[in-house]
């Protein structure tokens, strides 16, 4: 099937795509709050004619995905990437994250993937890994009052505030210089809005608050660390500088003026990268 259904144990449903040859060797995307698996398409396709298995799934509270009230938290995240993972039988699995999905992405690895014996590589771009509050031992994070403001956007109005956000930081739009292209932003604002209201709002604290040092240190496979240093969304030096460290065999990228969403403004770049590595 080339999409459909699963149903966790909390009854969740979880919507995903598997397309391609299912011999292949799987490779599983995790998208970025607040979006959907649909923020992969281009990668997906690129992969795909590359010979590839690949798979994407709709967050819990996301796109297609119920839009439930509890368990929008990391553990659940990764446990519902496991469910799917399980369901399909994806083995010598390439899980590739971006942003929140970067978190799921080293969660689901470090708890499910590894234990199993389901992934061969990891990749982790523009991720919120180790820890993005700032807190006495993370003192290079970002203050608690940077994540209110979110949460307070999102509840005074939903679609302006996802609007704001594609058409300035997360593309870099707000740079100068910039020449912001409406087809994106739109596709941002259509995949936010797909999702539900509470499952946004809780998944601010997810990505915010979850320390995951203990999950990067976990991780054994070879992880690639893709960042780029004007990330106004995930600041580098608190981020990707870290958790490359953090890995016990992770390797680092740092790819000059490229923003948080380089998945989409520098795709042709970033999905080159990834087929290196995972065919190295």
């Amino acid at each position: 099937m080339s999409s459909g259904y699963i149903t966790t144990s909390d009854g969740t449903e979880i919507y995903y795509k598997d397309w391609g040859d299912k011999s292949a060797q799987p490779i599983v995307f995790h998208h970025g709050w607040p979006l959907s698996a649909d923020d992969w398409d281009n990668q997906m396709l690129f992969f795909l004619a590359q010979g590839y298995r690949v798979v994407a799934h709709d967050r819990r509270g996301h796109g297609r995905s119920s839009q439930v009230d509890t368990g929008n938290d990391m553990d659940h995240y990764a446990s519902d990437a496991s469910a799917v993972a399980e369901h399909l039988d994806l083995r010598n699995a390439v899980h590739i994250g971006h942003s929140t999905g970067g978190g799921e992405a080293a969660r689901y690895v470090a708890k499910f993937g590894e234990p199993q014996g389901r992934v061969a590589k990891a990749v982790l771009i523009s991720a919120i890994p180790p820890l993005m509050v700032k807190t006495a031992s993370n003192p290079g994070g970002l203050p608690i009052e940077v994540f209110d403001g979110l949460r307070a956007a999102l509840a005074a109005n939903r679609s302006k505030f996802y609007v704001d956000l594609p058409s300035g930081p997360f593309y870099g739009y707000n740079r100068e210089g910039a020449e912001p292209e409406q087809a994106i932003i739109y596709n941002w604002w259509r995949q936010s809005m797909m999702g539900g209201a509470k499952a946004q709002y809780d998944g601010i604290k997810a990505f915010s608050e979850t320390d995951q040092t203990d999950d990067l240190k976990a991780i054994s496979v070879s992880t690639l660390v893709l960042h780029g240093d004007d990330d106004q969304i995930v600041p580098i030096a608190d981020s990707a500088l870290l958790s490359s460290k953090l890995l016990k065999q992770g390797t680092l990228k740092v790819y000059p003026g490229y923003p948080h969403g380089m998945i989409t403004t520098h795709a042709e770049v970033i999905n080159k990268d990834i087929l290196d590595f995972i065919r190295s």
